[in-house]
């Protein structure tokens, strides 16, 4: 029986009485770099590191000048030298922690490190499934599927993990490839202005004595000199120079990375943790931020819309008059709109308590009262100032206290 189109296997004997068997895949754990299959940036990376090999030491080096050819043969020569040793050491040391090699769980398959099922498989300084007690900075490598002591991350470049039996040679092997791109990078660029100035700088082995055409160059010299033209030169050490740039700068990068890491005592995988934190945290902090926002755009809607709602100005047939003067104001209003005025001045925090159903309604009513306002306009003429002047020069009537009738004033 396949599961995932991988092995099964128990992780748990079935008890007496009970039918639960936990399946889970398998997968054989990964020794070294060297274990199968290989990956492609494995191939890649050395691939890369030959072919500057071959053009370094076979085209563009032996066409310095001494005695700076002797001088770059040793430079180049020991950092490639260099690389490859601590690349190969890199690649071939076992990174596990000291309790997995002591265990010797290669042979046999353990089961596979399943993030969509469990985020964590090392709790309380044991990993279930390598089945060992580990140490505080140890990781369990989901590709190799083994515990790796002070893990820094899974290089697919040497198809092994980096940990702390091997980081050093993996910091070698970076460094030491950083500086021969380097050198390579000058030799090229020095090849490709010297051609255009003065190539005799460039011919100057003994092979090129017998060579009459300035457009004839040699190549893998001294030992087996080969004849090219100078437009197949030009392209190789372009398409070199390009690789090598290439090389350089995803080096280079790396390698300032590390020192960064080394000055803030961190590993890869801490930096990683670090960041995905740090960008959980601004994550939350952009949500709530937005959320705030969102209240606070709706809170002055819902007041502006409380406020509007203002209360119902009724239109009556009785005007305001002043006191028992039987004349005319100069401008009647109706005496619920009078009422409601004063309301407005005396309570001002009471148009809250309206509702905005009687918006419409209210803002009716109260235009229909502008209006009549607006529409007003004093009599011209001598009407209005006789009886301004009668109102004045009249004689004022009193009231009898004691009935409903008028009485005069007596002249005494």
């Amino acid at each position: 029986m396949n599961c995932i189109s991988g092995q099964i296997r128990r992780t748990a004997p079935m008890r007496a009485g009970g039918s639960r068997n936990e399946l889970v895949p398998t997968k054989t754990p990964r020794v070294n770099g060297w274990t199968q299959p290989p990956q492609f940036f494995q191939i890649t990376a050395w691939l890369v590191y030959n072919y500057l090999v071959i053009v370094s030491f076979g085209i563009f080096i032996p066409l310095l000048p001494p005695p700076w050819n002797y001088v770059l043969y040793a430079l180049s020569g020991l950092a490639f030298v260099v690389h490859l040793v601590s690349h190969v050491a890199a690649v071939t040391i076992d990174p596990a922690d000291v309790s997995v090699r002591e265990k010797k769980c290669y042979a046999g398959p353990m089961p596979l490190f399943d993030r969509t099922v469990q985020r964590h498989v090392i709790q309380d300084l044991h990993c279930y499934l390598c089945d060992v007690r580990v140490g505080p900075k140890v990781k369990h490598c989901s590709v190799c599927n083994k515990c790796v002591s002070d893990f820094d991350h899974h290089c697919k470049w040497l198809n092994n993990c980096v940990g702390g039996r091997n980081y050093r040679c993996f910091f070698i092997a970076v460094s030491s490839a950083t500086v021969g791109a380097a050198l390579l990078l000058v030799v090229i660029l020095f090849i490709f202005i010297q051609h255009y100035i003065d190539p005799n700088i460039l011919r100057t082995a003994p092979q090129f004595h017998g060579v009459l055409a300035n457009e004839t160059w040699l190549v893998f010299l001294p030992s087996a000199p080969v004849k090219t033209s100078s437009a197949g030169l030009l392209i190789v050490a372009f398409i070199t120079a390009m690789l090598n740039l290439t090389c350089l700068l995803l080096l280079g990068h790396l390698l300032c990375f590390h020192f960064y890491l080394f000055f803030k005592g961190l590993s890869t995988y801490e930096y990683i943790k670090l960041q995905r934190q740090k960008e959980a945290r601004s994550r939350e902090v952009v949500e709530g931020t937005a959320h705030n926002a969102h209240v606070n755009h709706n809170v002055p809607q819902n007041l502006r819309s409380s406020m509007d709602c203002e209360p119902a100005l009724t239109h009556g047939a009785s005007t305001c008059r002043s006191g028992d003067d039987k004349g005319p104001l100069s401008g009647r209003l109706s005496e619920p709109i009078c009422k409601e005025v004063d309301n407005f001045k005396k309570t001002p925090e009471k148009e809250t308590s309206f509702h905005c159903e009687t918006k419409n309604s209210a803002s009716k009513a109260r235009d229909r009262a502008l209006s009549t306002i607006r529409s007003w306009k004093p009599d011209a003429g001598k009407d209005v100032q006789s009886d301004s002047v009668k109102s004045v020069d009249s004689i004022p009537q009193v009231q009898d206290p004691l009935g409903s009738s008028v009485m005069a004033r007596d002249n005494t």
